[in-house]
């Protein structure tokens, strides 16, 4: 491969990792054309973009880019695939739901919400973070709970009241 072309896939790579905010790093080998078809397209349906990539090219690319992930570096050792997305556990569940059928993809490392997370064994804890939107969502919740509970006292307290002017009404 030429130089001129190695540059155009680095800065590919380079401008894929400042675009998107979290991105898994995976292997998928020994994978035969149609799982790695059925794959790609589970990515494409959950919105992740798959990309097959040299590993020094990739390095190359990651250390160009604006992500902190030296700690990325020493897992970039066999045949390395790289899984971008916006929202930081759909990776996560995708390949554990493909891996109830078949053997891989297994886990290398992951780049989610600024924290790197080395192995196979994070993907549980991949799996159970939660999103941005997520996490407004809950915090939104919370804000809306105790003010619902009022809300719902104060209902409540005018039929009790309601109630008991009826039955000091019917007594008189």
């Amino acid at each position: 491969m030429k130089s001129t072309e190695k540059k155009v896939i680095i800065d590919s790579l380079k401008e894929q990792i400042d675009s998107y905010n979290h991105f898994y790093l995976t292997d998928i080998s020994g994978l035969n054309a149609s799982v790695t078809s059925d794959l790609r397209r589970l990515c494409y349906k959950s919105d992740v973009k798959l990309v097959v990539a040299k590993n020094t090219l990739l390095r190359k690319a990651l250390e160009h880019s604006s992500k902190n992930a030296e700690e990325l570096y020493d897992t970039l050792r066999g045949n390395t695939s790289v899984m971008f997305t916006s929202d930081g556990n759909v990776p996560a569940k995708l390949i554990k739901e493909f891996k109830r059928k078949h053997k891989k993809p297994i886990l290398k490392a992951a780049y989610v919400e600024e924290s790197v997370y080395v192995g196979e064994d994070q993907l549980d804890v991949l799996v159970a973070l939660k999103s941005k939107n997520e996490l407004i969502a809950d915090v939104i919740a919370l804000l809306q709970s105790p003010m619902q509970t009022v809300l719902s006292q104060l209902q409540s307290g005018g039929n009790i009241i309601h109630g008991v002017l009826d039955t000091l009404k019917e007594k008189e």
